[in-house]
């Protein structure tokens, strides 16, 4: 890692209002270097590219400043929406490390001329994109009422997203043990509306993560399930900076859960 992830999670807000200053030569090659070999634990392949906004026409109404463009398309497979979000957060962070700002847009995307300009094929989804720049010191209005309105500095506590050997046993952040801080990481991820849909149980040396879902799928796939790999991202590179290593499995533990919350993957801690 070449980059403090819990630092650049800390410090990181998604940014809608930017300077209009071209990237630095040398922080657009950084970039774009960082995003040949994009990585997630689920083998789910993420094709990333920078795009000009002036040469494709692209544009999204809620983006003041920003003149390029971080794009990623990928194949309709297995956990491909918890890869996807779990490598473009990762980029996310990495950009943050840089001093760039990014926010993750879904909707408010002129989304055709963003296909078009990744050539999505009929097979391939394009998720999310997002403009790529420096953050200018004041928000524009837009961006100011938008966050009010999202409630964009404030997240579920901890002990309503994270439970104990069955879901809906409140796990508070001092009895989570080596998991605290890695949960604690999680629980900041950003998500579509601010839904925050990412949910875990803790059993032992084993998390299993949940999608609380509260928006429906489109013909994109399930945008939370992208949300909750943007979360697991949080949670496992928190977990490799503090030295531990665990591996990502499919072991639906069966437990009694709520009918909009749906088993995504768990973690199995092997040090």
């Amino acid at each position: 890692m070449t980059f403090s992830a819990k630092d650049m999670i800390r410090k990181r807000k998604s940014v809608r209002t930017f300077t209009g200053e071209p990237l630095k030569n040398s922080d657009r090659a950084a970039i774009n270097q960082f995003i040949q070999s994009p990585t997630n634990p689920f083998d789910v392949p993420v094709d990333f590219r920078l795009l000009d906004a002036k040469e494709y026409g692209l544009s999204s109404p809620v983006i003041v400043g920003a003149d390029l463009y971080l794009a990623a398309k990928v194949k309709r497979c297995k956990n491909y929406e918890i890869g996807f979000g779990y490598s473009f957060e990762h980029v996310c962070l990495y950009a943050e490390s840089l001093g760039v700002g990014t926010v993750m847009l879904a909707a408010s995307l002129n989304r055709a001329a963003f296909e078009k300009a990744m050539d999505v094929k009929d097979y391939e989804v394009l998720p999310v994109a997002s403009p790529v720049g420096y953050p200018a010191q004041k928000k524009s209005i837009r961006e100011t009422l938008m966050r009010k309105g999202l409630k964009a500095d404030e997240r579920i506590p901890f002990e309503q997203m994270f439970f104990n050997k069955q879901y809906g046993n409140h796990l508070a952040a001092s009895s989570a043990g080596i998991y605290a801080e890695a949960l604690e990481m999680t629980r900041w991820a950003p998500s579509a509306a601010n839904k925050q849909p990412c949910r875990a149980v803790i059993s032992d040396h084993v998390v299993h993560f949940y999608e609380e879902k509260s928006i429906k799928d489109s013909p994109l796939g399930d945008i939370q399930k992208v949300d909750v790999g943007i979360a697991i991202a949080h949670f496992d590179l928190t977990m490799q900076e503090e030295g531990h290593t665990g591996r990502f499995v499919e072991t639906d533990p069966g437990i009694s859960l709520p009918g909009n919350v749906h088993y995504v993957i768990s973690y199995e801690r092997v040090k």
